[in-house]
């Protein structure tokens, strides 16, 4: 049975847990049938320590500033935590089905579609216009946003350094330290690959997990969970989209998605066209999501996805080759 929260500032909704994602801070607001209660609603808490002051209203800032070039759920209300009532964020339920079991049951050749290559593309290509889209949006410098006008934090990583950080907990997990060595290696070619590129708009979680998708169309319905946001390269989310979902189909999809949405957007080199383009493409996004690699494969807590990471990163470092697999 799944276990039900009453908020005092939900007068006339009982909150169910959601399915999805690891973090148990999401909630659907079902109305109790107590008058004034409304439609059902999706209800984000902002309680843990890793939430930055001011989460919830970020999340809100960020949701208004794409809402017009992207699908998002629109914002009922925004409350800030205090010292007894966590931060929350309500928005509207939007109709779509998970986009990873969407993708899940495309790669089984379940029911989306007669011709799952086909099917497995057209998904592909939303997801790679979203990606593409934050992609175009500049921003004044790359850093973590610091309150709801956007204010944004300045910070500089640089890959080399980024896994000297991780090292020791690599370590913790079985990591040699030749392993280590390689990776490190890796970073440095990647990180010369990506210096000099513009700031962009970066969800830095994009994967289909995360969005919503219309069964029968295929197209996007939402883009969920803007908690890691921030101002940073253009390739980031590209990257994240490509990490573990390297169906051929799905892959091309995302390409095209994404280079039609960036056609004629510095990205820092000149931009080449055809296949040399999508292989620069790809390139640097698998460059840039060395650091969520690493960060992943460094966690202690485990889960599905970090597994993934550690083999997908292991594979890297021992081959050289950004874009090892297991």
């Amino acid at each position: 049975m799944q276990r039900q929260l009453v908020d005092p500032r939900l007068a006339g909704y009982t909150l169910e847990p959601l399915a999805g994602g690891w973090s148990g801070e999401t909630f659907l607001a079902v109305p109790d049938g107590s008058p004034g209660a409304g439609e059902r609603l999706v209800v984000r808490y902002f309680a843990d320590a890793r939430h930055a002051a001011g989460a919830a209203g970020i999340q809100a800032a960020l949701l208004a500033r794409v809402r017009d070039v992207l699908p998002v759920p629109a914002v009922h209300e925004v409350h800030e935590g205090d010292a007894i009532l966590p931060g929350l964020l309500i928005t509207e339920l939007v109709a779509g089905d998970r986009g990873d079991l969407v993708l899940a049951r495309l790669t089984a050749g379940g029911p989306e579609s007669r011709r799952p290559a086909d099917a497995l593309w057209t998904m592909g290509r939303a997801l790679g216009r979203i990606a593409g889209v934050l992609a175009a949006v500049p921003m004044p410098g790359t850093g973590m946003f610091a309150d709801a006008a956007l204010r944004i934090e300045p910070f500089h990583l640089w890959l080399p350094d980024w896994v000297d950080t991780h090292a020791p907990r690599l370590e913790g997990t079985g990591w040699a330290g030749s392993d280590i060595g390689a990776l490190r290696a890796v970073a440095e070619r990647a990180a010369r690959e990506l210096d000099g590129a513009p700031a962009r708009l970066v969800h830095s979680d994009l994967n289909p997990k995360n969005v919503l998708v219309d069964p029968v169309t295929l197209e996007v319905t939402a883009v969920l969970d803007w908690e890691f946001a921030h101002a940073g390269h253009p390739a980031t989310d590209l990257g994240n989209l490509l990490r573990f979902d390297r169906e051929p189909a799905y892959v091309e999809g995302v390409l095209d998605g994404y280079l039609a949405a960036t056609a004629g957007v510095a990205q820092g080199e000149g931009a080449a066209q055809g296949e040399p383009g999508r292989r620069r493409a790809t390139d640097l996004a698998r460059a840039a999501d060395l650091v969520a690699l690493v960060d992943l494969a460094a966690r202690r807590a485990t889960n599905p996805v970090v597994r993934r990471a550690r083999e997908h990163l292991l594979a890297i470092a021992r081959t050289g080759d950004l874009h090892a697999a297991p």
